[in-house]
């Protein structure tokens, strides 16, 4: 039979090709991908990025302004410290926006510091009040603490109705005694029991009293002042103070009858930004315990210096009452203007040969 006429099916090629093309393309598309990703990853972990999202609409972060050393309404606590060599080192002092120094019987100094809006656990040693200290107290509008009394002082609190805590007539959980001092250099309290006594007795805890000294955000810089890197104040032939200034920190460190003072609980040095010194006129007071107490000229117009960054300029310091603030005052009548910072008044007597290196 012929096959002429006869129809043959063509060949189909297989379908199966396409398939396994685009499989393999798949595969080499996901290992290329894998690679590129392990990459990126690995270069992230060598140079590490922080997404601000400002693209998205988030701003960068500010940085955070300065705040003042004299910030809010808290209302300031002025404790009395002891300064007696058998009270080195005490605790606290560099948490106090100010720090009085003045002269006491014996040729001793007394300090009293002064605190807005801190928590401390321990302060002291508190040591008893003397009648001048109350003037700085009342400027500040603060509540006064001690722990005990001159008669004069005593009488002072009565009359010139100052709120006041006196540690005596406390509890011994409020005011106690730590055993690395002897007594009488040894009594500590704390700022938790402080306000809890205020409270108790009704007094204020807020103040809207303006800050003593007229502090700016912008550095203080003394351009036509005396070099001040090393000032040396003596109260007494038995208590010299010294303080040296550091140019990196732009801080004085404190040193007291040769010794750098330091603080119990940190063992920190001490340090102040501004040192105001005021020369004022100490003679002994009589009352009837005759121990040679001292009585103070704060009152009128006293001459003295502002010191800080490494300089010192002579100013004027004028109170007129002791209830009334003190204003500084440069030579040429202006109000100075003080670095943000906390300050040392040294109040020393009247003669006292202060001189500055």
């Amino acid at each position: 039979m012929s096959s002429k006429g006869k129809r043959t099916k063509p060949k189909h090629k297989s379908k199966k090709m396409p398939i396994i093309l685009i499989i393999i393309l798949i595969l080499i598309l996901a290992v290329a991908g894998a690679c590129y990703y392990i990459y990126i990853y690995d270069q992230n972990k060598e140079n590490p990025t922080v997404d601000l999202g400002v693209g998205e609409g988030l701003k960068e972060e500010e940085p955070e302004q300065p705040k003042s050393i004299f910030e809010g309404n808290d209302r300031p606590i002025a404790i009395m410290i002891d300064n007696h060599k058998g009270a080195w080192p005490q605790v606290g002092l560099n948490n106090a926006y100010s720090v009085y120094e003045i002269i006491v019987e014996g040729g001793e100094t007394r300090l009293m510091a002064l605190f807005k809006g801190v928590d401390l656990k321990e302060i002291g040693p508190v040591r008893s009040a003397r009648h001048y200290f109350l003037d700085y107290a009342l400027e500040n509008d603060a509540i006064y603490v001690h722990y005990g009394w001159s008669p004069k002082a005593e009488s002072d609190i009565s009359s010139l109705d100052i709120d006041n805590i006196n540690g005596i007539t406390e509890s011994t959980d409020s005011f106690w005694r730590t055993k690395e001092k002897s007594s009488p250099h040894n009594v500590l309290t704390s700022m938790k029991d402080i306000l809890e006594i205020a409270k108790d007795k009704k007094y204020d805890t807020t103040s809207e009293k303006n800050s003593v000294l007229n502090y700016t955000l912008d550095e203080v810089n003394l351009e036509d002042g005396i070099i001040a890197n090393d000032v040396t104040i003596p109260y007494s032939d038995l208590h010299t103070v010294n303080y040296k200034y550091d140019s990196e920190s732009k801080r004085y460190t404190r040193y007291a009858r040769g010794e750098k003072q330091t603080d119990m609980e940190t063992g920190e040095a001490i340090t102040t930004k501004n040192i105001i010194v005021t020369f004022a006129k100490n003679t002994p007071l009589k009352d009837n315990e005759n121990k040679d107490r001292q009585d103070l000229a704060d009152v009128g117009t006293n001459d003295g210096y502002y010191i800080t960054n490494g300089k010192a300029i002579k100013i004027k310091c004028i109170k007129n009452s002791r209830t009334s603030q003190t204003i500084y005052r440069d030579l040429n009548g202006n109000e100075i203007q003080v670095n943000n910072g906390n300050t040392f008044f040294n109040i020393c007597p009247i003669d006292s040969n202060v001189t500055f290196e």
